[in-house]
């Protein structure tokens, strides 16, 4: 069970500060591809996870980036060196589970498997405490209301999975857009929703990933400086994939389609242009700060 979130902030509430965040996984983890692409089948499948996230890497190099990188345990277990290489520049390593599978279809058993493993495999790997996590597809939801005690008993501190906007599949519509305490019977998670900008009554997601590669570039630097400018840390992510305009193209319906390569070419480019505009750090750093 959770209760209503807390009126006593988390560490780094009221810092405005952006935070740049990485979910690590291939191209062919995609939920919305889960009826293309068997997990059976991912052994088989060319792997580019390593040479984007690498790209990802070079680019926070040039512009004095540091972030957290949500990583996959499976990637962890096959690319042991990657992961190395992300905590030895100074990022941090957290959890995006091991299967990329949203929490609705796991029993509370598998979902604690699931994460024990992840977060097993990463600290083994990276030589670092690994505190945070991120539900594949933000899939974190009320849904679910066992997960935010399992991450607590796992050892989990904080998460940032709470989408608060409406879309089938993901999202919570009626959770906060700021960060909270979400408390359960083994203890508090801190919560750090991904960016979004409250415009009248709509809710602007701002946060990166598609709407980054869908939106005007303009829309998500204003968007993301509003939050910031409340006070509050502005959550932007973003995929390995995303920088990657050369992956291969399956054969996935028109809204698929468009949401995953629509402005894949350009998104390095504009990621650049953001690293550049906005000063970022990752959780670890906002929670030493606080």
């Amino acid at each position: 069970m959770v209760t209503a979130p807390s009126k006593v902030r988390p560490a780094g509430y009221g810092r405005a500060q952006a935070v740049f965040t990485v979910d690590v996984e291939d191209w062919f983890q995609v939920s919305a591809f889960d009826s293309h692409v068997s997990r059976s089948s991912w052994e088989t499948l060319e792997s580019r996870v390593e040479r984007s996230t690498d790209r990802l890497l070079a680019l926070c190099a040039d512009t004095g980036t540091k972030g957290t990188f949500f990583t996959l345990g499976w990637v962890a277990d096959r690319y042991p060196a990657l992961v190395r290489r992300i905590a030895e520049q100074g990022h941090e390593v957290a959890s995006h589970g091991y299967w990329h599978q949203r929490i609705p279809t796991l029993s509370e058993a598998e979902f604690r498997a699931d994460v024990q493993r992840a977060r097993a495999v990463l600290e083994d790997v990276s030589g670092t405490p690994v505190t945070g996590y991120r539900a594949p597809s933000f899939s974190l939801t009320d849904e679910v209301p066992w997960a935010t005690r399992v991450l607590v008993e796992e050892g989990y501190q904080y998460d940032s999975s709470r989408f608060p906007i409406a879309r089938p599949g993901y999202g919570t519509a009626s959770g906060e857009r700021v960060p909270h305490l979400l408390h359960t019977e083994a203890g508090a998670l801190h919560e750090y929703p991904p960016a979004v900008w409250p415009v009248g009554a709509l809710q602007v997601p701002v946060a990166g990933g598609g709407w980054f590669r869908q939106f005007p570039a303009w829309l998500i630097h204003r968007g993301l400086d509003a939050v910031l400018q409340s006070g509050q840390p502005a959550v932007f992510y973003l995929h390995p994939w995303e920088v990657d305009p050369g992956q291969p193209r399956l054969p996935v319906g028109l809204l698929t389609r468009v949401r995953h390569y629509r402005g894949l070419g350009a998104c390095e480019h504009r990621l650049r242009a953001l690293l550049q505009r906005f000063e970022f750090t990752s959780f670890h750093h906002l929670f030493q700060a606080a």
